[in-house]
């Protein structure tokens, strides 16, 4: 703390990304990235526009972003927000729309930045709990709210919702924003891109780290009515009216022009995550339901912490939560095929140790 704090400073927690230790070389399946790298052609362009054009500021609107985006969800241009990374997206979002009288709504297992954001803009909130098994009770958001937000697939548990339930739950809210957080939607579930025309209080965002490959790019962007996307210009264009430089449009057109490598990279990590999965439950594991590119797993004897700790001093980084509720879980992002075979080979060993 610093006398020179202001009172919100003070009293925020921050968000806490997963560890990237530097003391060794770790296969890293803590922080959901794709194994696989780029698409080449977004190299390529990133390569083209590393030039002396670099001294010039970029689209501020991004336009060229917008209209691949918009293309690829067939939806307006002017439907389409983009930021820097979905964490920016989201944190404008909430800015724009959730400061309001009531307090908004969001899972009490979610993202956990969403109540760093309430504490960073004073907003009120309320955790709705989720079921025995991880669900979204529908029926438990239809009361008040100044909104609701919840990644579909969940994180960290991976489960997702159908866009039946999600439908009716706008149906049930039509007086506030919802907000979907489909970060990891391209790993098996379907995207509400397409209610978005059908509902002005919905709004999506998504990220081109994960399914995309471009974590390092740092790119994300939302899409719905244009009233709301306007409402986010507004709020953009009071910080920074520049988020995204040449070298992130660029890279991030062609990554979405490139549907075949897309497609090619969540299948593989698809298929490598439904293997992980029958070799956990074969050693005794009970995995949660996933359509991400993670897996929240327990062990019948073995604690989260225990397991966390032995595959870190093997050289594997997984994520484990010191919470309520979660805490014989690890999260595991899945790698290659090659990492999730050496994982397995040492998850083997681990629930063979005393502990």
């Amino acid at each position: 703390m610093s006398q020179y704090w202001s009172d919100i400073l003070n009293s925020l927690t921050p968000y806490k990304a997963g560890e990237q230790p530097q003391n060794r070389t770790y296969i890293k399946l803590n922080t959901n990235e794709n194994p696989y790298p780029p698409c080449k052609k977004s190299i390529e362009k990133i390569k083209d526009l590393a030039s002396d054009e670099l001294r010039l500021y970029p689209d501020p609107e991004a336009n060229q972003l917008k209209k691949a985006i918009a293309d690829y969800y067939n939806v307006p241009k002017d439907a389409v927000f983009v930021g820097n990374s979905s964490d920016e997206v989201l944190a404008l979002s909430f800015l724009s729309f959730f400061q309001q009288k009531e307090p908004i709504l969001f899972p009490d297992l979610t993202y956990s930045f969403y109540p760093v954001y309430c504490s960073l803009y004073n907003i009120k909130f309320e955790c709705i709990p989720l079921t025995e098994n991880f669900d979204i009770e529908i029926k438990d958001f239809a009361r008040t709210n100044g909104g609701i937000i919840f990644p579909n697939p969940n994180a960290p548990t991976g489960k997702y919702l159908e866009t039946s339930k999600i439908e009716t739950l706008l149906q049930q809210n039509q007086n506030s924003a919802v907000i979907i957080d489909e970060a990891y939607v391209d790993f098996g579930g379907e995207s509400c891109i397409f209610l978005t025309a059908k509902y002005p209080n919905l709004l999506i965002t998504q990220t081109f780290s994960k399914s995309r490959s471009l974590a390092g790019l740092r790119v994300g962007f939302a899409v719905g009515n244009p009233e709301l996307i306007d409402g986010l210009n507004r709020v953009k264009n009071s910080f920074n009216s520049y988020p995204l430089d040449r070298l992130a449009i660029g890279g991030a057109v062609e990554a979405i022009l490139d549907r075949e490598y897309f497609d090619r990279c969540c299948n593989l990590i698809i298929k490598t995550r439904e293997w992980t999965k029958e070799a956990l439950e074969s050693l005794g594991f009970y995995i949660v339901p996933s359509q991400a590119n993670f897996l929240f797993v327990k062990h019948h004897h073995y604690s989260g912490k225990f397991i966390y700790e032995q595959l870190k001093n093997r050289g594997i980084l997984v994520r484990y939560f010191d919470k309520d509720r979660i805490r014989e879980f690890v999260r595991v992002s899945i790698g290659t095929i090659e990492d999730m075979k050496t994982f397995i080979d040492a998850i083997e060993i681990i629930i063979n140790l005393p502990e």
